[in-house]
């Protein structure tokens, strides 16, 4: 399978930048995630690499093919670009059985007739759905209609697969079933693929990497753990998930390894974190410090980490885990502990997380 590059992309409408100077790459084979909020640009994105949008300015190339670069003039059609793509609606045609709306994609391509018949049940069989092929689209549930989408978009073999919050309409325990099985179906077929989504845990559970855009912008390309445990930015940090982000100014910084080791001070607060090598001391710092890696009422401080003793202020039962609301000075930090053995608003608490499971990135 061929791979993607986008390389200084841009697009506007009218007076409004939609995607801003964006370069990345999709590599043979893998699925790479565009992930955002609302507005960030991510399906504007999408839909320039498919041909649906014209960009103003940069390239885009499927493999070795340019397929857009307003500079030279050039434009391939969405038809001939060898794509496949599944929308957030599905797109199905309630007229048509199964069956035709998988078959349509071959039937304009004019294929013969026992070719079309061939590919459709293959495409069927590969998600699950060969025996509803009479069945009319509108007797099939969400998530049956989701599979013939993707099932259409796959049986004319595309040389790439581009998905548009494929799983939005579905109820949350589809949708985490439906995760597991498109990551599965990605891997089993190789195939190069570009994924819109603003949901983080979807994002983490389906990626090879994560392209985070904000406000038209890509602010970090990296593997799903990198992100959530090395985000370039508090922006980045906050989007996934609720971490304590935490004021503080670098007073001593050590190389350690390819990164760095930080002494850290914040209001009334002193510890080691990790952080990029390139931090200086005396740099202004956002400390990242997740409620599932605190610990709470540990023994002992670590070494290097952070240590503080506070006083717990609210328990939250969240099922598997209880959530602690610890003040600690001027700080409300929230900690993720498990259930046993709760703990009482009033009770003095020590909290110590480890210098490798934090991060500090400049504000």
């Amino acid at each position: 399978m061929p791979s993607v590059e986008i390389e200084d992309v841009v697009k506007r409408f009218g007076a409004v930048t939609a995607v801003d100077r964006v370069s990345l790459t999709v590599p043979d084979g893998q699925l790479v995630i565009l992930l955002g909020p609302s507005g960030c640009g991510k399906t504007t994105t999408l839909r320039m690499i498919a041909g649906l949008e014209q960009n103003d300015g940069g390239r885009i190339a499927i493999g070795e093919r340019i397929v857009s670069d307003p500079a030279r003039g050039l434009f391939v059609a969405p038809e001939r670009r060898e794509i496949g793509m599944v929308f957030q609606s599905y797109a199905i045609w309630p007229h048509m059985t199964v069956y035709a709306n998988v078959a349509y994609p071959l039937e304009v391509r004019r294929r013969p007739t026992a070719e079309i018949r061939e590919r459709v049940r293959g495409a069927l069989r590969l998600m699950e759905m060969e025996s509803f092929g009479e069945r009319p689209a509108t007797a099939l549930s969400g998530g049956q209609q989701q599979r013939v989408a993707i099932a259409r978009a796959l049986v004319f073999e595309p040389r790439v697969l581009l998905m548009d919050e494929p799983l939005s309409n579905l109820d949350a325990k589809l949708r985490e079933q439906m995760r597991v099985e498109l990551r599965a179906l990605q891997q089993k077929l190789g195939i190069t693929t570009v994924y819109v989504t603003h949901d983080q845990e979807e994002a983490m559970a389906l990626a090879d990497s994560i392209a985070v855009m904000h406000e038209g912008r890509l602010l970090q390309l990296a593997a799903p753990e990198s992100i959530y445990t090395r985000p370039a930015t508090r922006a980045i940090a906050a989007f996934f998930g609720a971490p304590n982000l935490l004021d503080a100014k670098a007073r001593e910084v050590r190389p350690h390894g390819g990164e760095a080791l930080a002494r850290v001070e914040g209001d009334g607060w002193d510890g080691w974190c990790a952080a990029p090598a390139d931090l200086r001391a005396g740099d202004a710092v956002t400390v990242i410090a997740r409620a599932e890696v605190v610990q709470i009422d540990a023994s002992a401080a670590v070494e290097p980490g952070i240590t503080w003793t506070g006083t717990v202020r609210q328990r939250l039962f969240r099922g598997s885990r209880n959530v602690y609301i610890v003040e600690v000075g001027t700080l409300s930090l929230s900690v993720d502990a498990a259930p046993e053995r709760p703990l009482p608003p009033g009770t003095a608490v020590t909290l110590t997380i480890p210098a490798a499971q934090t991060w500090a990135v400049r504000d």
